[in-house]
């Protein structure tokens, strides 16, 4: 399935960077600019039988890397040294195959619109709906690409991507390679007359390929997979309008079950500003579009594509780690509306600093979709090679389905009473399917309202303390929870936090537990260093639509983060 990335020296890496810092002013290397960053997450584990916190052997987990990029000129260069020693809990365990190493590494060159990287690089065409790679260390996730990148610009307005590469498996590849182009005209650039018009029109478009040996089956799976996708944008003054199709021919895989079906998506997004107002509307419909450089892939592993979350992003507590909405490849249709307006200063609503109201919702269903066959088990020991039945279903991408994935509307105030103190309040009401996007097994949607109030007091000159009241509402699944956070902010270095969440209204009166925590955080600059101690609860932890576990754990955190 994977094949092992080459693995630079250590030091040499170290002798170099070594070097550029000491004579880089001065020496042989002068003009050598040498920045990037570090990072350190470690947890420590007890035992805890309420929470379902277990015994862990090692006691304590470490994730930690440092950036190091050169530059000089046209060219740069960099590495990543990353260490797990063992990984934290809740990322896999595949990072601890190898408790260190340089699994990402490039040099780069630039100059007169051509730009060429050879090595390891993030990339992204369009929305992402056909390609997206790059990095969420927070999941766990990176999917790099190694090889070879070039990009040009013949002409002003004509913007052309070339790439083939392996992604990153943890420490290793995917056996799968990838081939891609895109190409995108802007033609206010490239029309000279258009230049200053107020009507800004640009097209792409992308070819993505994967090539994957059949490797051991009785199928007859399609080594070469193509998709394609077309997009536009348009704008003119405060409206602009996105659009993007993706096409993928059939590419029979674990996640479809082996079905000879091809899959699309479309992505439409539009949107009206001007001073104090913005609208935005979008629309998103997806089928069968799990697509990874390995067929048998799971979890989050090696996907091409990513396709973009249809929800708001929620910062609260509650809102974000009980029932995130995770995006569903296999198919989904919705719409996600936003809305937002502030009160003008000095009016009677408004107040003296004025007022701001935002509204949101997000709509996502099943597709309408048929069955072909009768059979449910769609695997491979079910039908023959090319049996027709293995297209599976059809499906209507343009018809909301009979099963509701998700719901959420939400308002939000946010208003200044005065100088020391500036209030924002917060009502979400959602429904979820969490059978569908978490895998529980409630067989019943999750119907749930939550109320947020959120204060900032100045107490003075550099001290402030931040105030989060949380309480959701809900009859289904875990019942009825709270959320209390204090801050204490002494600028601009020291902050100190506690909080608990308390699921009071839990069916069963022995897990209505407490999860405080405690925190202390000091910020110098580039620098930032926390301490904290409590409790984790289980769950799940969802950006962009795409989510992990986390178990339950009890112990300190310890993170620190710099940059240079």
């Amino acid at each position: 399935m994977t094949r092992k990335h080459t693995k630079p020296s250590l030091f040499l890496l170290a002798t170099f960077l070594l070097f550029s810092s000491l004579y880089g002013q001065d020496g042989p290397l002068e003009g050598i600019e040498i920045h990037g960053n570090f990072e350190v997450y470690a947890q420590t584990y007890n035992e805890d039988s309420l929470i379902g916190a277990p015994n862990v052997p090692q006691k304590s987990g470490v994730n930690s890397f440092a950036n190091f990029i050169a530059t000089k000129g046209a060219f740069s260069a960099g590495a990543r040294i990353e260490s797990y020693m063992p990984p934290v809990q809740g990322f896999s365990a595949n990072y601890g195959i190898q408790p260190v190493g340089v699994p990402y590494r490039y040099a780069r060159f630039e100059k007169d619109k051509l730009d060429i990287t050879v090595g390891n690089f993030y990339e992204q065409f369009g929305s992402g709906m056909i390609l997206r790679s790059y990095e969420e260390r927070a999941l766990g996730l990176d999917n790099a690409l190694d090889g070879l990148r070039v990009k040009y610009s013949p002409i002003p307005g004509i913007y052309l991507k070339g790439l083939v590469g392996n992604q990153r498996f943890y420490w290793q590849k995917s056996t799968g390679y990838i081939r891609a182009f895109d190409g995108e005209v802007s033609f206010n650039e490239l029309i000279e007359k258009f230049n200053t018009s107020q009507l800004r029109i640009s097209i792409g478009g992308s070819f993505v390929s994967k090539y994957e040996k059949k490797g051991i089956t009785n199928l007859e799976i399609p080594e070469n997979v193509g998709s394609w996708a077309g997009r536009t944008q348009l704008n003119y003054g405060g409206f602009s309008v996105l659009a993007e199709y993706v096409y993928k021919i059939n590419d029979p895989n674990a996640d479809n079950h082996y079905i000879y079906k091809p899959g699309q998506g479309i992505l439409i997004s539009t949107t009206y500003s001007r001073k104090g107002f913005g609208v935005n509307l979008t629309a998103k419909s997806i089928d069968n579009m799990h697509f990874r450089s390995n067929r048998d892939a799971q979890l989050n592993d090696l996907f091409i594509s990513y396709l973009p979350a249809l929800s708001r992003q929620h910062t609260y507590n509650l809102a974000t780690t009980l029932y995130p909405y995770a995006t569903q490849p296999a198919g989904e249709i919705g719409i996600q509306g936003d809305i937002i307006y502030k009160i003008k200063k000095g009016s009677k609503l408004g107040g003296k600093y004025g007022t701001t109201i935002q509204g949101n919702f997000a709509m996502i269903n099943s597709l309408d979709t048929h069955q072909i066959s009768n059979s449910t088990a769609l695997d491979a020991e079910v039908y023959l090679p090319n049996d027709p039945n293995r297209t599976g279903y059809t499906a209507n991408l343009w018809t909301f389905g009979k099963k509701v994935y998700y719901r959420d509307y939400n308002i939000e105030i946010d208003r200044k009473f005065s100088k020391s103190f500036k209030l924002k309040t917060t009502y979400i009401y959602m429904v979820s399917n969490t059978d569908v996007t978490l895998g529980t097994a409630l067989g019943e949607n999750v119907y749930s309202h939550i109320g947020v109030l959120d204060g900032l007091f100045k107490l003075a000159s550099k001290h402030s303390l931040r105030t989060e009241l949380q309480h959701m509402w809900t009859e289904q699944d875990k019942g009825n929870w709270a959320f209390v956070m204090l801050e204490y902010g002494y600028s601009p270095h020291w902050f100190v936090t506690v909080l608990n969440q308390y699921n009071y209204g839990n069916p069963n009166k022995i897990l209505r537990l407490n999860y405080p925590t405690a925190q202390v955080a000091y910020v110098n600059k580039a620098n930032r260093i926390s301490l904290a101690y409590g409790r984790q609860r289980a769950g799940i932890f969802c950006v962009g639509g795409v989510c992990r576990p986390v178990p339950a754990a009890n112990g300190f955190t310890i993170s620190i983060t710099s940059s240079f």
